[in-house]
């Protein structure tokens, strides 16, 4: 027993360690983003996958929006709480435009009330499918960058994206980015990569660029559900499940899950065309990330950077958690009428949720050659244990670790260009001539 409570304490001890570059960043100036889900979870599409439909049972099951003594005060302390002369505002849901386009002109008024000299912009994440010309006109005179939910093919979007009646949606996406690009605003699309999309990585990217998408994330899908119960006290499959914390009883992987070797041939198989004949015109966050972390540079995103805890979530009534993937009442930070974001954002609790991502990696990452460069990915994908019963293992690691190793040579070429002041973009015949055939011109 006593040897145990030892090791707990060892455990804690290490969980809570800083390093140089903790101690650089926790002293410096306050900066950090922050997610702002003024709709909360309400939306008008019920995707199958989305993890942010049931959040509304925090909340009574209701779906509130926030009101406008709430955008004055979340908009007044974000910026003020940040010590860098630049802020983002990310708007996301649910669905944000179910607001209307006053609540924005609103924020927008706000934001020029309150930026108290620094520059302010917006980026906004949308399903596309409420987009109108007066919407675009809008994101276009106020400089909203804008990204569209978009999967691939028509085929692989509606097999999970589908409306309130289970309408398909495709076609009303399609018609918004139009629309968006007839005004000229700038967007990029994010994808998800789930169980429709197993063998189609090409593909997808390949038809993302055909509607003039220049910059792509791909976010992997690897959900724990629980089915309603039905008469006898078995799990439902006829109904939605619940999408929940994967540490929950009876949690189980959603069927629409990717699996791991799935993921990592995805990212290869685009990798493969991307490398030979667009870097440096169509930029993919996975890819961009990867070369950061081969160079010793941040990666711009938190699922491959060391730490975590600098993209928060703002509920429509002020709650602070402290990512937009753990908001569950276990993780409230606490809410902005009591408390001050900037106190909030600088608690302890939130440096050990931050740092907890490096600290708690099981021994088989911390011996990974390409650790450097994964950094255990996001935490809430480390749900798996490895082969020597250790905990925290990333469900995706087989694929990630396919992926790296498949684009290391690559990765290493273009690092070598950067240090002679090159463009990557010279990797292309070098890329060509490597893969031979398996380039597609």
């Amino acid at each position: 027993m006593k040897r145990a409570e030892e090791k707990c304490k060892m455990r804690q001890s290490i969980q809570d360690t800083i390093t140089l570059t903790d101690a650089i960043r926790l002293t410096g100036p306050m900066a950090f983003n922050i997610m702002l889900k003024p709709a909360g979870s309400l939306c008008n599409l019920d995707c199958s996958y989305c993890y942010y439909l049931d959040k509304s049972e925090i909340y009574g099951g209701r779906e509130p929006i926030m009101s406008d003594e709430m955008l004055e005060t979340v908009v007044r302390e974000y910026i003020k709480a940040n010590d860098v002369p630049q802020v983002t505002f990310n708007w996301h849901g649910g669905e944000p435009l179910v607001l209307g386009l006053d609540f924005y002109k609103k924020a927008i008024a706000l934001e020029k009330e309150y930026a108290d000299g620094k520059k302010i912009l917006n980026t906004l994440q949308t399903n596309g499918t409420l987009i109108t010309r007066e919407w675009a006109e809008f994101f276009k005179e106020n400089d909203f960058l804008i990204g569209i939910s978009l999967d691939g093919p028509q085929d692989v979007h509606d097999k999970f994206r589908r409306d309130k009646g289970g309408a398909p949606t495709f076609e009303r996406v399609i018609h918004g980015l139009e629309i968006l690009q007839r005004e000229g605003v700038e967007f990029n699309t994010m994808s998800t990569v789930n169980h429709a999309s197993e063998g189609r990585g090409r593909e997808v990217y390949l038809f993302l660029k055909s509607l003039g998408s220049h910059y792509m994330q791909f976010m992997p899908v690897v959900e724990h559900v629980k089915y309603p119960l039905n008469g006898a006290g078995r799990p439902n499959k006829k109904l939605r499940p619940h999408i929940v914390d994967p540490a929950e009883d009876g949690a189980m992987i959603a069927p629409w899950s990717v699996g791991d070797i799935a993921f990592g041939k995805f990212l290869c198989d685009i990798f493969d065309y991307w490398v030979c004949n667009d870097v440096g015109q169509y930029f993919v966050n996975e890819f961009d990330a990867a070369l950061a972390n081969w160079c010793g540079l941040q990666p711009g995103t938190c699922v491959f950077a060391q730490t975590c805890g600098g993209n928060s979530v703002i509920e429509h009534n002020g709650d602070l958690y402290p990512c937009d993937h753990f908001v569950y009442p276990k993780y409230l930070l606490g809410n902005i009428q009591t408390s001050g974001i900037r106190e909030m954002m600088d608690d302890p609790t939130q440096m050990r949720f931050g740092i907890s991502k490096r600290n708690s990696l099981p021994r088989k990452c911390l011996r990974c050659e390409y650790l450097f460069a994964c950094n255990g990915e996001c935490p809430k994908h480390r749900f798996n244990k490895t082969e020597a019963g250790d905990t925290g293992l990333n469900a995706l690691c087989a694929g990630y670790y396919m992926f790296y190793a498949h684009v290391a040579p690559y990765m290493e070429k273009m690092k070598e260009f950067l240090l002679q002041k090159q463009a990557p973009a010279n990797i292309v015949p070098w890329a060509r001539q490597r893969l031979g055939s398996r380039s597609v011109l």
